[in-house]
């Protein structure tokens, strides 16, 4: 038995090789494959039982193999902003497209650590491959809802409509503002000083406050001050507020608001200096300055002059391109300007990366060896961050493999010489019986 034993055990050595072979050749076959995952393969020694003196059973060898899908390869810079890389651990949740257009409604979860991502006709972020990106789609003020982190339920297809355009109203403005302080002294003119400043509506258009300032003439001396009167375009010049100003006089702070004195409108905070106007389409939030502070309006010298006139806010533009920050965030840009997050792309994990079943196209989906996966917010606990303009290298050692295929030929050739000796030794055996 000694002797077909040995026959089985170069059998075993010819499959346990081949199996070796196999894996070699995938690696090798896909050392430029982005996200490539390479297979490891262990022999494992076999025994049938042990023998007496001099007698011995070979057992053999069998051959288990491994894809390390734990190891992650160097990212490489891209030109494509939805070119996508997890940097270390976690993966991105994708499906496959046909799955999106099924009657059943559901869609398998599957997953991948790199994928090249563009907008199919329909809008939805998918790659050459078929893979759509799955996300959390955010509500309009750029908050996400408490979906579940242990199902799918919330995550949809990525989808950005093509031709879809954004209009950013305005809710906050600073105004700078100097004004004359000659024009507060017994002699001046009064004339009332205009101010038109443009804002933007719900709807994306461009409407305009018209403030006034007109200053208080004395009969002597310096008043040191003013009415200011905001009117609404968008409510055909109607009054939205009237405010007394006056302004600080003294060597220590002058030149600074000294009082804010509400005549109609909405309510001066005196802390953060700023007015609770309501435009046609809503709250405004108008900064003036607070009182003593230089941060605002002032009133100096002998000129009128705009310091600085900011606000928030675009008129409405055409979809100009789509990023993903590192925390996971799609965001759009418009031609106007604006920036808008649509969709927050979680990372998955699992317990055991390495008992993920491998499917084709560099993703994997959960097993019983790889346990539950659970929905993070790229950069929150085990996981890593979200590299746009990147690919993940493959993990092949193109010299270890080729390496690796050498001493795989050789053994190859040991376990057939194997066959070939006991083939040798058995026909000697049948010789002796003739």
């Amino acid at each position: 038995m000694t002797i077909s034993s040995a026959l089985s055990a170069g059998v075993a050595g010819l499959n346990a090789n081949a199996t070796r072979l196999a894996t070699i050749s995938d690696n090798i076959a896909n050392s430029g494959t982005y996200g490539y995952k390479r297979i490891e393969t262990n022999f494992e020694s076999f025994v049938t039982g042990g023998g007496g003196a001099g007698a011995f059973s070979a057992g053999g060898v069998r051959a288990n193999t491994t894809r390390l899908i734990e190891e992650r390869g160097p990212l490489i810079p891209t030109n494509n902003a939805m070119d996508i890389a997890v940097n270390q651990r976690g993966m991105l949740p994708v499906t496959t497209a046909v799955s999106l257009n099924g009657s059943s409604g559901g869609f398998p979860l599957m997953m991948t650590t790199t994928g090249s991502f563009f907008q199919d006709t329909d809008g939805v972020m998918k790659t050459e491959s078929g893979l759509a990106l799955l996300g959390w789609p955010l509500n309009s003020n750029g908050s996400v809802n408490a979906f579940p982190r242990d199902t799918i339920a919330g995550l949809e297809p990525v989808k950005i409509n093509l031709t879809q355009t954004s209009g950013d109203p305005t809710t906050k403005m600073t105004l700078g503002v100097a004004l004359p302080a000659t024009e507060t002294e017994t002699g001046s003119s009064g004339n009332t000083i205009p101010l038109p400043v443009e804002y933007f509506g719900n709807l994306g258009t461009s409407e305009s406050l018209g403030i006034t300032f007109t200053p208080t003439v004395p009969t002597s001396g310096s008043s040191n001050k003013w009415t200011m009167e905001i009117t609404d375009s968008a409510q055909a010049g109607a009054k939205i507020g009237e405010y007394t100003l006056v302004f600080d006089g003294t060597r220590a702070s002058g030149g600074t608001l000294l009082s804010v004195t509400k005549v109609s409108g909405g309510d001066y905070d005196s802390a953060t200096g700023t007015l609770d106007l309501t435009v046609a389409g809503g709250p405004l939030e108008m900064t003036i300055g607070s009182i003593g502070q230089a941060n605002g309006l002032i009133q100096l010298s002998d000129s009128f002059s705009p310091t600085s006139v900011t606000k928030n806010g675009s008129l409405i533009g055409g979809l100009k391109s789509v990023e993903i920050t590192e925390t996971g965030f799609v965001t759009a840009t418009y031609e106007s300007g604006l920036t808008r997050p649509l969709y927050q792309v979680p990372l998955v994990d699992v317990p055991s990366p390495n008992g993920l079943t491998a499917l084709s196209n560099q993703t994997y989906q959960v097993s019983l060896d790889s346990g539950a996966f659970f929905l993070w917010d790229a950069g929150d606990g085990p996981t890593g961050s979200v590299s746009g303009f990147s690919r993940e290298s493959s993990k092949t050692d193109v010299a270890g493999e080729l390496t690796a295929l050498i001493e795989t030929q050789r053994a190859y050739s040991s376990n057939a010489k194997i066959i070939q000796t006991v083939d040798e030794m058995l026909q000697e055996t049948t010789n002796i019986k003739r």
